[in-house]
């Protein structure tokens, strides 16, 4: 390259050295500009190239420095991101553990929750079969109830209140396999319902009244003296003559008696009779009060009709008190105490039949 730069540089050599000789004098002075003029292109080319060497070098160095200080605060970010990241991966590990220790906890916890379940589950099967067994036995035992007042006492009332209690019970209980006996027991209910009413409390209440006036009914025999009583009371003031004819005219009356013998002789009764007969009154009531208890209608009627002859018989009833006591007695006579009760049997056959039938369903 060089022996190109100086071939043509010897070729014009009569024009450099009129160059190089003219600035001479100019530039005698200045040590720079005569370096200038001793450097030749190929130098000065060099020259150029080695400065713009050494500015890329610089400037690439620059640029390196740049680069490794980022490069530093970018590895310390990352490093310290670095150890966030470690921490919260060490925070990370310690909820998964703890976590995991719950779960194994919840786990346990349900797996115990599960048998309770089931534990539970079986009791409550338990429970719901020995319900429904209790409550058939209580219905069949308010089906018996009412049985034995029909049959016993012949209390309708008592035996309808049983039923409507077994109905309310059979309703509660909601089972779709007792429709059938909640229908029986409800056409019983119809039937009771429909039968006619008979008033026991208001009877034996006439009963009670005609006994505790018993002790103060007066008699036949009383109501006989006590006119004659009354006559001989009435008496006018008169002189002892006047006296003495006159009883002595009523003495000679009672010599001679004139009486229908067709008439009924009333019987004379002493204190001590009049007591058994009162008592023996009362005794007679008390008897027709306990056979219109037990549903007796033949006694009930025989202990008033021999009631009602005692009174006619014994004692005074054209008397207030008497008057009534027999016409208390008269209408208790013309009253039915004995009604046509229907068997509810059935329902408590069929009760006692779904009890059985669970029974050995459930064993």
């Amino acid at each position: 390259m060089s022996d190109q730069v100086q071939q043509p540089s010897s070729t014009p050599a009569p024009d450099t050295t009129r160059d190089t000789t003219t600035p001479t004098a100019s530039a005698q002075g200045n040590p720079l500009v005569n370096l200038f003029s001793r450097l030749t292109l190929t130098q000065l080319t060099l020259m150029v190239l080695v400065v713009i060497f050494v500015w890329q070098w610089l400037d690439a160095h620059s640029q390196l420095n740049q680069t490794q200080h980022e490069v530093a605060r970018r590895l310390s970010e990352v490093e310290a991101a670095n150890k966030a990241n470690q921490i919260l991966v060490t925070q990370n590990q310690e909820l998964v553990r703890e976590l995991g220790g719950k779960l194994s906890l919840l786990e346990s916890r349900y797996a115990e929750t599960q048998n309770q379940r089931a534990a539970l589950d079986a009791l409550y099967q338990d429970m719901s079969s020995s319900r429904d067994q209790t409550a058939l036995a209580e219905v069949e035992q308010m089906l018996l109830t009412a049985g034995q007042q029909l049959q016993l006492s012949a209390n309708v009332k008592a035996a309808l209140i049983a039923l409507q209690q077994a109905e309310s019970r059979l309703r509660r209980l909601d089972r779709p396999a007792l429709a059938d006996l909640r229908k029986r027991i409800g056409h019983d209910i119809e039937r009771l319902r429909a039968l006619p009413e008979v008033d026991i409390p208001a009877i034996n209440q006439r009963l009670d009244g005609v006994i505790a006036a018993a002790d103060s009914l007066a008699l036949a025999q009383d109501a006989r003296i006590q006119p004659k009583q009354a006559a001989a009371a009435v008496v006018p003031a008169e002189g002892t003559g006047a006296r003495f004819w006159r009883e002595l005219w009523q003495e000679t009356k009672q010599l001679v008696r004139i009486e229908n013998t067709e008439q009924q002789v009333l019987p004379l009764v002493s204190p001590t009779q009049s007591f058994f007969l009162r008592e023996n009154l009362k005794l007679r009531l008390l008897s027709a009060r306990t056979a219109l208890l037990m549903r007796d209608e033949v006694g009930f009627h025989r202990d008033l009709k021999t009631a009602q002859d005692w009174l006619r018989r014994y004692f005074d009833v054209k008397a207030d008190a008497g008057a009534q006591a027999l016409g208390t007695l008269q209408k208790l006579a013309t009253s039915s105490i004995v009604i046509d009760l229907p068997d509810i049997s059935g329902s408590l056959e069929a009760a006692r039949n779904y009890r059985i039938s669970h029974e050995r369903s459930a064993k």
